[in-house]
């Protein structure tokens, strides 16, 4: 055999070594779990401002979100998520962004880590407690005063089986769908206690410049926020309170400073496994400083049905008024006007898991 042919007899066979040792490493890789959540409705929206009709008024479909859900144990440690995020943005066309992606390492119950985009640690616990996230987002996520995900470190825990538990996260503070850094990262905490069986207990807090302390870019404020919830959650019965109360989270870039609270209330009760009913309503005042007579007020009123373990379908009312002058930025939009502004909508809405 000649050296030539030798060399490449050399590099075939290690390069076939190298193919089999690359599939014989992917086969051992497990086979993360898949699942999905969709929500969607059929309504129609009256939204004015000063007593007219806006362009947002209409009957149509809408698919307010769609998420891919990619989980991963690898171990009794080690475990990695990943969620994707469809929706459409004010042009109506369809952005997809990345909700989760985390690495995972649970010490033990008390203790655990995540480093990457994961859940903050109260709209999504806020969300949970309500449980009717599908026809309308919480108050601090409908006004846009926090976020549901970040990048970043987070931890968190459980004492005593349950009792007491807590989460940390200090985060880049742009929102899961700017995952871009600046000078000094944000902090969300939360504290809940669970004292009797149905009772939660919660209290929590932000602080930070969300993301617009990069170089270049002079910031005045840091925005904070203070957070806390009462519920009852057993036997069908779903009832609690919620309070926000947030410094400059719309000012840290302007010389002004301003304050915005807000509260709210609701319930919640399954008639049958089959039927519930359900109400809420939303207070807030969202520029007591610069806007003291800016008032926001929500209110939703439905009946669900729910077929079977993962679809959720349920007719509602909704009706949110902005008096005083001025707009409020909320996810139904941006709802008021010189004078006054209104959002109605009425329909079905529905949640399906898999």
């Amino acid at each position: 055999m000649s050296k030539k042919s030798l060399a490449a007899s050399c590099a075939a066979a290690a390069l076939i070594g190298s193919l089999c040792a690359s599939a014989a490493f992917a086969g051992s890789l497990p086979t993360p779990t898949v699942g999905g959540k969709l929500f969607a409705d059929l309504t129609n929206i009256d939204m004015q401002s000063n007593g007219k009709k806006t362009a947002e008024s209409g009957t149509g479909v809408d698919v307010k979100r769609f998420y891919l859900i990619f989980n991963e144990q690898f171990d009794s440690m080690w475990s990695a998520k990943v969620v994707t995020d469809a929706t459409y943005n004010k042009n109506q066309q369809t952005d997809l962004y990345i909700k989760n992606a985390f690495l995972q390492a649970t010490i033990n119950k008390a203790f655990w880590v995540r480093l990457g985009d994961a859940n903050l640690p109260w709209i999504p616990f806020d969300e949970n407690v309500y449980g009717y996230r599908y026809v309308e987002n919480t108050l601090i996520d409908r006004l846009h005063f926090g976020t549901s995900a970040d990048w970043g470190l987070h931890v968190g825990g459980r004492f005593d089986g349950g009792l007491v538990s807590y989460r940390v996260s200090a985060v880049n503070g742009n929102g899961y769908k700017n995952p871009s850094r600046s000078k000094t990262m944000d902090v969300e905490g939360r504290l809940t206690v669970r004292p009797i069986d149905g009772v939660i207990l919660a209290v929590g807090g932000y602080t930070g410049k969300l993301g617009k302390d990069t170089y270049g870019v002079t910031t005045y404020h840091t925005a904070s926020r203070f957070d806390a919830l009462a519920a009852y959650v057993k036997s069908g019965l779903r009832a609690g309170v919620e309070y926000f109360a947030a410094n400059d989270w719309n000012n840290v870039t302007t010389p002004v400073s301003d304050k915005a609270d807000g509260y709210s209330a609701w319930a919640s009760y399954d008639l049958t496994p089959m039927w519930s009913v359900f109400g809420r309503y939303d207070g807030a005042k969202t520029s007591r400083d610069l806007n003291p007579k800016l008032k926001d007020q929500y209110f939703n009123l439905g009946v669900a049905m729910h077929p079977r373990q993962n679809i959720d379908l349920a007719l509602v009312y909704k009706h949110e008024t902005v008096n005083g002058g001025g707009f409020v930025n909320t996810t139904n939009g941006n709802i008021g006007g010189t004078l006054n502004g209104s959002y109605s909508e009425v329909g079905l809405w529905g949640q399906v898991a898999f």
